[in-house]
């Protein structure tokens, strides 16, 4: 059983999902910020099991976390359940207004930066050169918020709290992000343009909570070109 401190007092929660996904990890952030213990089930992205397909029949992915035998799927719906649910150590703000600039600031994430970097992987040519150049553009705008929103004293999105919503939205950027643009070929870190999100990112390492779970990206290389070869052998077999 993969555990914080504080046992669960609400039944069961268990986690299906892929050690190298870095939405699967979100989720386990989450739970570990709080506390929660949790089983950890390691799902076969060749062979998916029957809990997962009936836990999630709409999408037939992970994560999905299963807490007194109901399933919620989805990264960021599935944080705030957790967050929701478990009061202690607040993910998002408890002021509504900053509530909702969390949510859109982690909706842009998702939208501009996580789902591009996943078609930019999965793409060549002129389409990932026309992704990366978008990708590129939505960094900026990353750096901007953070050079706005940190500094010595603030060193997280949460703000005053530390790691909060944002945060750990982002946060896969710190462990699978380098290792996609060296499978996929491309390029969009860059410490000279960017260097008040690389501050944040090496804090974010360091996070007691987070800095565990971090494994070398060896772990995952053949994870991310697997699916890369994939993905291009059926385009030019179309």
């Amino acid at each position: 059983m993969a555990s914080g401190s504080v046992a669960d007092q609400e039944g069961q929660v268990m986690l299906l999902g892929f050690r190298v996904s870095p939405f699967v990890k979100r989720v386990e952030w989450a739970l570990k910020f709080k506390g929660i213990e949790y089983d950890f089930v390691e799902e076969d992205s060749t062979n998916k099991s029957t809990l997962l397909l009936t836990s999630n029949p709409i999408h037939k992915r992970v994560p999905v976390l299963i807490h007194n035998g109901n399933p919620i799927a989805e990264s960021l719906v599935i944080i705030e359940y957790i967050d929701e649910t478990w009061k202690q150590n607040p993910i998002l703000p408890q002021d509504p207004y900053e509530r909702a600039m969390a949510r859109f600031w982690a909706n842009f994430i998702e939208q501009k930066v996580t789902e591009p970097t996943r078609a930019a992987l999965l793409s060549q040519g002129e389409q990932q050169e026309k992704i990366v150049k978008e990708l590129k553009e939505a960094m900026e705008v990353v750096e901007g918020e953070a050079k706005a929103k940190l500094n010595d004293k603030t060193l997280f999105f949460g703000g005053g709290n530390g790691v909060g919503y944002v945060d750990i939205v982002l946060g896969w950027t710190c462990n699978w992000m380098e290792t996609i643009e060296e499978v996929g070929g491309f390029k969009v870190l860059d410490p000279e343009n960017q260097p008040q999100f690389h501050k944040w990112m090496a804090n974010f390492r360091e996070v007691p909570f987070i800095k565990p779970t971090l494994a070398p990206k060896e772990k995952f290389v053949e994870y991310f070109r697997m699916g890369r070869q994939a993905r291009l052998g059926l385009v030019a077999n179309k």
